[in-house]
């Protein structure tokens, strides 16, 4: 949902740059290669990492030519600055919260048991799934292997996209999922989770035990994957992400010195340092976390809305490098779940 915003590439670029051959470096349209020669390049090199022949014969057969709908996404990509208003207002709406409820009340038998295994909150997963997918309901139109090899072979970033391609093949010679089932995003990002190959190989866990890991159908890997991504990112379970906060206005010297505005939020105090500048919780009368150590946010500036963010903030930002996304996976998750 909301194309992963950079799906994870600004995080992962320059590691990826670092392990990529210098001959993969350039685009090999650039170089004017065929597409077939770079698709000849490709299976050799997955065949000297391991990747099963019968894989790759399937998986490079779904991609004959460059597929021109992802390069013309790619290239169009629409440039627009959306506020913290209206990003909230277009993602938070009634009809998500609610649908979010009744899958919640399906699911949390399943979910609740995953998120305890591995380190996560059963609100944030759910805040996750619904951004993502819509708790699974949309995971993208394009075959991933067609999507990467596109992007590797004409993109803008070809060493980054080759990388994932290679993973991408990795992944389907687990036999977790089939070639043509693969589906995703235009720049590769799959399944329910919409992980990028990489993502996947790190953190996608097999939730229902049948020794695979399907984050295209299976919902207990869905929530497994997603559980796993946040715990080795730092969640903490039982702690709160953060909280709505009212800011006293036209207050200078100390607290312009000791606030963060926008979205720089670096400075990280106790709550009670905040308290003592006049920030207070909206939803009750004391705070969340009243123990933590947190950071303050106003996404549109000082007079518009006000958060305290605490750590566990800084997990959901490991899987989507956005402040508005995480607050909205916050935000979302609190009302399907409470």
């Amino acid at each position: 949902m909301l194309g992963r915003r950079k799906l994870l590439a600004t995080m992962m670029a320059s590691t990826v740059a670092s392990s990529v051959p210098l001959w993969g470096a350039r685009n090999a349209w650039a170089r004017g290669d065929s597409y077939q020669a770079f698709l000849q390049g490709v299976r050799q090199q997955a065949l000297a990492e391991d990747v099963p022949s019968d894989v790759l014969k399937a998986a490079l057969a779904l991609t004959a030519q460059p597929n021109q709908e992802v390069l013309r996404l790619d290239r169009h990509q629409p440039e627009f600055t959306m506020t913290w208003a209206q990003y909230r207002q277009r993602v938070i709406t009634s009809s998500r919260i609610e649908q979010g409820r009744q899958v919640y009340q399906r699911v949390k038998g399943t979910l609740s048991p995953l998120g305890a295994r591995f380190g996560s909150d059963e609100s944030s997963v759910m805040g996750i799934w619904g951004l993502e997918s819509g708790f699974g309901a949309t995971q993208g139109r394009f075959n991933v292997i067609d999507a990467l090899a596109t992007l590797a072979y004409d993109g803008r970033r070809a060493a980054f996209f080759r990388s994932e391609l290679l993973k991408a093949l990795h992944i389907l010679g687990q036999r977790a999922i089939a070639p043509a089932r693969m589906m995703g995003s235009y720049a590769g990002a799959m399944g329910q989770p919409q992980f990028m190959p990489s993502a996947y190989l790190r953190y996608g866990a097999d939730g229902d035990g049948d020794g695979k890991c399907d984050i295209w159908t299976s919902e207990a890997d869905v929530f497994a994957s997603i559980a796993h991504y946040l715990g080795r990112s730092g969640w903490q379970r039982g702690e709160p992400w953060g909280e709505e906060v009212t800011v006293p206005l036209g207050v200078h010297g100390q607290f312009q010195q000791i606030a963060a505005t926008k979205s720089r939020h670096a400075a990280v105090h106790p709550v009670g340092t905040w308290a003592a500048l006049g920030v207070r919780p909206v939803q009750s009368s004391r705070f969340l976390a009243p123990q933590a150590e947190g950071s303050l946010l106003q996404p549109d500036g000082p007079g518009g809305q006000a958060f305290l963010v605490y750590r566990n903030f800084r997990a959901i930002r490991a899987y989507n490098p956005s402040d508005y996304y995480a607050l909205a996976v916050g935000i979302l998750g609190d009302y399907i779940t409470r």
